[in-house]
């Protein structure tokens, strides 16, 4: 379907949701459905429950932000856990504000703008769906219109509680237009908008001098007045500021702690008390998520001053830090990439993973666990096994400190320095070392960093190119190694009889002479020690082998190459060592024989085929394994 039918498609859809009716048919609805008179929290906590919530462990994944936020699941689970879901029972959380406070670039303003594009796709479902009297600017609740004497009764009938008073505006209407017969008001189904101004709002403060209070609540509408006769005429007043048009959704407020005085009590009044003063008119209710956001230091600053006590006791602050697993940093760059320009060029492989790193590593702090250095800290959070330690130590790590993470090279940084290398290199092609290269460079134009600092970072980069270094050779290694597959296969044949006569305590046969010999050791050791196998551990290491291979022969599997990983590493690393001289005269040579050639060129076509490389990227990485053969 092209473009044009898609958008007609969403306009038939639209169409058909659409609903109106009396008050009366809106109470056979929600007989039906109680859902549907929900409030702005329990509307919003549905909606990231219904996405769907997986357990990875022991965390709650919420399937709502994925694709959009990636390594916070720790952070979502607390803003979801402590504050959507008891403010969605009605809890005496609902009653604040709701701050994202952490390091720019963390992901504050995508959560709050994942869940505006999620409230405006929700209320399209039946699950979401939200009702509003009719012709009302601020899409008033119908249940409004239920008189506060007989509000235990309808709760005792239909199980729901009403909050709120009818607004001016509608308690007019109700008399004027339908002679005080509820029963008759007509109700329509409404969709949130952020762009219609229905149900989301955002205010973004501005000069304190020339900001009218009237962004937020509202403002008298002077060319009616001769018509109404009176300011205080409801008619008279244009329900149109932030706080009335955000009413039954959610409303961001930017920057929420530069604001004026003035604004920030208008808030206290709607979160603790469910209304807010506008014009001359009795309080209007509205039920509406206050959601902000703001930096740590603007924070500090913010409490640290006597007059905002009272403010400060009806905030709610959630923390949002900077990712710390490299694997997850690595995806919030690609995402970033992948919508802009330059998803044509091509990134070489661990081009975003050595940026990751340097990034995660200027996030971390130093952990007072014995034996635990930054990198090792890193890996162990991003989920790598790292010998000697489990899980509980990495939980250990993350109660050391409260605010790791709040601190650090922030994600655009590294996005514009991947920028900046992409158009001044302006070819179709940008490996690891140009990222690094570019990185290096920017630290001197970043505004913030201290002479401290730039020294710790530099050794950061410098740890993350030895990563890459490493990265670097065992790609080639495999590369080469898949070359001589059939040596691959012979050796571990060859080490395998050789485990099964040493656990067996038995002589293997010279296959040529048909004398008898005792297992090689020297051959055994030579690969066992690629992996770190000590003298001491080879015993266990090697029963632990036959006791594999016994199993695959009692379930009738033949026990290969890929049957046992740290094996196949070994094997892959002996050969590799084998073949060193081979690689560094292939890599390097600057006129290769023939048969140099075929064997770069087999290289090559696997580095493309599958690992990811282009023709360009794949000859640089040979030509910089070369030059690390032969320091």
């Amino acid at each position: 379907m092209d473009i044009l039918g898609k958008v007609k498609g969403y306009r038939e859809e639209e169409e058909r949701l659409k609903w109106e009716g009396t008050f009366a048919e809106y109470l056979d609805i929600i007989k039906e459905r109680p859902e549907v008179a929900q409030s702005a929290h329990s509307r919003v906590f549905n909606m990231i429950k219904d996405a769907g919530i997986e357990n990875s462990n022991g965390l709650k994944k919420y399937k709502f932000f994925e694709n959009e936020i990636f390594g916070l699941e720790e952070a979502l689970e607390k803003l979801v856990e402590e504050y959507f879901h008891p403010a969605a029972k009605r809890l005496d959380v609902r009653k604040r504000i709701l701050l994202l406070m952490g390091p720019v670039s963390g992901g504050k303003s995508t959560i709050v703008s994942i869940l505006k594009r999620g409230l405006e796709q929700y209320s399209r479902t039946d699950a979401g769906a939200v009702y509003a009297i009719k012709g009302c600017p601020m899409h008033e609740d119908p249940l409004h219109l239920i008189p506060h004497h007989l509000r235990e009764e309808f709760y005792e009938e239909y199980g729901i509680r009403i909050e709120g008073s009818l607004s001016p505006l509608n308690t007019m209407r109700l008399e004027k237009e339908y002679d005080s017969r509820i029963e008759d008001v007509l109700v329509e189904r409404i969709f949130f908008s952020e762009d219609k101004r229905v149900g989301i709002g955002t205010f973004s403060p501005s000069d304190p001098k020339s900001q009218d209070i009237a962004d937020l609540t509202g403002s008298i509408d002077f060319s009616t007045i001769a018509e109404y006769g009176s300011e205080s005429d409801p008619r008279a007043y244009r329900f149109d500021g932030e706080l009335n048009k955000a009413n039954r959704g959610m409303m961001e407020f930017q920057e929420i702690l530069k604001s004026d005085e003035k604004f920030l009590w208008h808030l206290l009044s709607l979160t603790q008390e469910g209304n807010f003063k506008a014009g001359r008119f009795a309080l209007i209710s509205a039920d509406e998520l206050i959601v902000a956001h703001t930096n740590e230091a603007e924070y500090r600053s913010f409490i640290s001053n006597k007059k905002n006590e009272a403010l400060h006791s009806r905030i709610i602050v959630m923390p949002i830090p900077y990712n710390l697993r490299v694997s997850e940093e690595e995806r919030i760059y690609e995402k970033m990439i992948r919508t802009s320009d330059m998803a044509h060029v091509h990134i070489a492989p661990h081009a975003f993973k050595v940026a990751a790193t340097f990034s995660i590593l200027t996030r971390l702090k130093e952990s007072k666990k014995q034996g635990v250095d930054l990198l090792k800290k890193l890996r162990l959070y991003d989920g790598q096994d790292v010998e000697g330690f489990n899980q509980v130590d990495v939980e250990e790590m993350k109660r050391e400190y409260q605010d790791e993470g709040m601190d650090g090279i922030d994600p655009r940084y590294v996005i514009n320095r991947i920028s900046s290398t992409i158009i001044r290199k302006e070819v179709p092609s940008i490996n690891a070392l140009d990222v690094l290269r570019s990185l290096k460079d920017g630290l001197d134009q970043h505004p913030s960093i201290s002479s401290d600092d730039k020294e710790k970072f530099m050794n950061y980069i410098a740890i993350a190119r030895k990563e890459y270094d490493d990265i670097a050779k065992k790609e080639v290694q495999k590369a080469f190694v898949y070359s001589y597959e059939e040596s691959a296969k012979t050796l571990m044949d060859n080490y395998l009889d050789n485990v099964e006569a040493y656990c067996n305590k038995n002589k293997l046969r010279d296959p040529l002479t048909g004398e008898e010999m005792n297992p090689d050791e020297k051959l055994m050791r030579s690969i066992e020690e690629q992996i770190g196998i000590s003298e001491n551990a080879k015993k266990a290491f090697r029963e632990e082998i036959l006791i594999r291979l016994s199993a695959f022969a009692r379930k009738g599997k033949r026990f290969d190459y890929n049957s046992h990983e740290r094996l196949r590493e070994a094997i892959q690393k002996k050969l590799f060592a084998d073949l060193k001289d081979v690689v560094k005269i292939t890599t390097s040579s600057k006129t290769p024989d023939e048969s140099q050639l075929k064997k770069v060129n087999e290289v090559i076509a696997r580095l493309i085929d599958e690992y990811g490389y282009n023709s360009t990227s794949a000859n640089e990485l040979l030509r910089y394994v070369g030059s690390l053969l032969n320091r």
